[in-house]
């Protein structure tokens, strides 16, 4: 079958990679935008309160959708391979086998979501004063994560086989769409945090449906026919072997800023209303880091199937010093307007002053988060997810867990809380580092053909 979607396995590797990156980075600041939007209106409509209820649920949301995200990454990898090498069976194969998997996987998030959220927020020491409506926003987000989840599956289909232009105009829809349902929800129905969770479900589900279209109707190898929806077990048995060390790795690390959050509701919702801005704004930081990232592996994949070693090498360097480049500029940026992006959230000056200090402490070692992301990214594409679990479970959840049980009790400080970020991402990017460094790429040739 001809394909429309040039492979990033030819041609310039700076041009491939960025002409991939850039609408991944376009979607992604829309999906930053999309998420923010909820808070901005939250807190400027509902009050520090609401803002710290909805604030609050992020971690919690990330540990469920983190696991299945990591497992389908394994999906992605064995898809961009397929394709790298032209293997339309298999491929087949792995498009229905990862859309079966999503089915299974959103049915059983949807139902541990809705049952488990209210006991969770206690474990987390939330405050009475909030508990109320997080308890109400988390349900309602679970409650429709079906549509978030295979939204995620059916965009990690098309970008692993080189697609990031359909993914972002889907998302710039269902952006607007989120933002005009946020204001009519909260401002004229007056729907309270319930009103932002229902406008981001549906929102979400939106742009599940014109994915799962365009899969659907697309002539490429990789169309999706619904009666081919299947598991293959020898496919799922890989990419499982594949994603789930990445799986189980975000859900620790995702455990890990739960002990965190407990930690920052225990100084009160003026500082889950000021950590919560600040993490929005933060979430900017991250654009080059989740665009570079996702074309570094795909990219990796790609190549390591066409048996491109050399050129797999020449393209890790070049999105390594872009994602790391990209990152730090936005960390100055951010440290410089804090003041004014926090309080476009709100102006409280308790919540202004909590967020800033957060900024001051993490905003200029972005480089070192992204360094930890880009190498583990090439290590996914390369089939080697173990490596980047084992650092980032020591350094990002056992190293933060065991500093924040110690140091707390002694420092009874915000700051102790806010520092183990900066100190962990510099642990695991200098662990990196020495493994990257001494790293056997006919090892990575081993890992392809096994």
């Amino acid at each position: 079958m001809v394909k429309s979607i040039e492979p990033m396995t030819s041609g310039s590797i700076w041009k491939r990679m960025f002409f991939f990156a850039l609408p991944l980075l376009l979607g992604n600041l829309f999906q930053q935008l999309y998420n923010t939007v909820d808070s901005l209106i939250v807190g400027n409509f509902l009050g520090s309160s609401a803002l710290a209820a909805v604030s609050s649920s992020g971690s919690l949301i990330f540990m469920l959708i983190g696991f299945l995200s990591g497992i389908s990454s394994g999906a992605g990898v064995i898809v961009s391979r397929f394709f790298g090498a032209e293997d339309d069976k298999n491929l087949h194969k792995t498009v229905h086998t990862t859309v079966a998997f999503g089915i299974v996987a959103g049915i059983l998030m949807t139902l541990m979501g809705v049952l488990f959220t209210p006991q969770v927020l206690i474990w987390m020491d939330t405050p009475e004063s909030v508990m109320k409506e997080s308890v109400t926003y988390l349900q309602i987000y679970f409650a429709g994560s079906f549509g978030f989840v295979m939204y995620n599956i059916f965009v990690g289909i098309l970008q692993a086989v080189g697609d990031s232009r359909h993914p972002l105009y889907y998302l710039i829809i269902s952006s607007v769409i989120n933002l005009i349902l946020d204001i009519i929800f909260i401002e004229f129905f007056h729907t309270g945090v319930g009103g932002a969770a229902v406008a981001t479900v549906i929102s979400q589900a939106f742009s599940a449906v014109l994915c799962l279209i365009h899969l659907m109707k697309t002539r490429e190898n990789y169309r999706l026919i619904l009666r081919d929806i299947k598991f293959d077990k020898k496919i799922l048995s890989e990419f499982i072997h594949i994603g789930l060390p990445s799986g189980v790795q975000n859900s620790i690390i995702a455990f890990a800023n739960i002990v965190v959050q407990s930690n920052i509701n225990a100084f009160g919702e003026m500082a889950m209303a000021g950590y919560g801005a600040y993490t929005k704004i933060e979430g900017f930081a991250f654009l080059p880091i989740n665009s570079f990232t996702m074309a570094l592996t795909t990219f990796v994949g790609q190549n390591l199937g066409a048996k491109k070693y050399e050129r797999t090498k020449e393209g890790t360097r070049f999105g390594i010093l872009v994602t790391v480049i990209l990152s730090e500029i936005i960390g100055v940026i951010i440290l410089i307007f804090a003041p004014q992006l926090i309080a476009a959230f709100d102006s409280t000056p308790a919540v202004v002053n909590f967020g800033i200090e957060k900024a001051r402490t993490a905003a200029l070692f972005y480089f070192l988060l992204a360094y930890s992301h880009s190498i583990a990214a090439i290590l996914r594409g390369a089939g080697k997810t173990m490596i980047p679990m084992f650092i980032m479970m020591a350094f990002w959840c056992a190293v933060r867990v065991t500093f924040l049980t110690i140091m707390i009790p002694i420092t009874h400080s915000i700051q102790t809380v806010y520092w183990v970020y900066p100190m962990t991402w510099a642990l695991s990017s200098i662990a990196f580092f020495f493994y990257y460094k001494k790293a056997n790429w006919m090892g990575f040739k081993i890992a392809t053909t096994t």
